[in-house]
């Protein structure tokens, strides 16, 4: 069935990051995708970029493979790619190779240029803490794309350092935003939110318990070391900022209710039953969703 375009110009779609926990938020995507919801600007950091940039491409296959499919790929994750020193996740295969036009996961550069929409993702170089945003201007081709996803989903220990014209990035998420991209939506000129949260409502990110331990392992990136330890402060004073926009009623917020899984889950069984529980919240929540976008 197809469905005629709505256009939602006043609202910005800000999409909350959490490694593979996003199989649960792929399914608002998805939705978003098929009934043809268009928003006035999207922004997302770490997984919450594939998001982004599968929801700009309208490619529900790649919404849902990003985050599910990907597990039973055996160059994508897992002790293989990890023993040949190319991360647990293997961010190379996943953001640069998969997705071109003859791999397993090609990504549609073409409807993604042709989609107005703005959008901006972010990353933090990881040798001087400085959270940078990009957007369409950075977007030049395919590979410039990818590269910007990767930088914004690699997370330290988890995956080698992203490199962009000599400078190392890491995971967007231990940024200035704190992992929820609100005020970059704010600045933008926005004041009526749609927020995918991958965590429940009642999540609260807890201090980290072992600074020093943190210190030591990223001891060569001290300014990582410290935007880790002060990402709970940050995400957590957006989050109170967020719940107070909910309470105006400025900010409608999908927190992923059923979360059962880990951010680096790759068990594909339990990725699926993830995105079918945010399927069935999805839809549950879909009428008051759309009230608010309507209103």
């Amino acid at each position: 069935m197809s469905f005629p375009a709505q256009h939602f110009s006043d609202v910005a779609l800000v999409i909350e990051g959490g490694g593979t926990r996003n199989a649960y938020t792929a399914a608002v995507i998805d939705q978003f995708i098929e009934h043809n919801i268009h928003f006035g600007w999207v922004g997302g950091v770490s997984a919450g970029s594939s998001h982004v940039v599968n929801y700009l491409s309208a490619d529900r296959f790649r919404t849902v493979a990003s985050f599910v499919d990907f597990a039973a790929d055996r160059n994508a994750s897992g002790i293989r790619p990890f023993l040949r020193g190319r991360g647990y996740f293997n961010a190379e295969y996943i953001y640069e190779t998969a997705p071109g036009p003859t791999q397993p996961y090609p990504f549609d550069f073409a409807t993604l240029s042709a989609d107005p929409t703005p959008f901006q993702i972010s990353a933090v170089r990881a040798d001087t803490g400085e959270t940078v945003y990009w957007g369409r201007e950075s977007a030049t081709d395919l590979n410039s794309l990818m590269k910007r996803v990767r930088a914004s989903s690699t997370m330290p220990g988890f995956m080698p350092l992203t490199y962009i014209d000599g400078a190392p990035y890491v995971d967007g998420a231990v940024g200035e935003t704190g992992g929820l991209m609100l005020q970059p939506a704010i600045d933008a000129g926005f004041k009526k939110f749609l927020v995918l949260a991958s965590r429940p409502r009642e999540y609260w990110r807890p201090e980290i318990a072992r600074p020093g331990f943190i210190r030591a392992a990223l001891r060569r990136y001290p300014a990582i070391a410290a935007a880790t330890i002060g990402r709970p402060a940050l995400y957590n004073a957006t989050k109170q900022r967020i719940l107070e926009l909910e309470t105006a009623g400025q900010a409608y917020v999908f927190f992923a209710e059923d979360m059962k899984i880990q951010n680096t889950e790759i068990n594909l069984a339990k990725l699926r039953a993830t995105f079918d529980s945010g399927m069935r919240q999805t839809k549950r929540d879909w009428p008051a969703m759309m009230d608010f976008l309507q209103a």
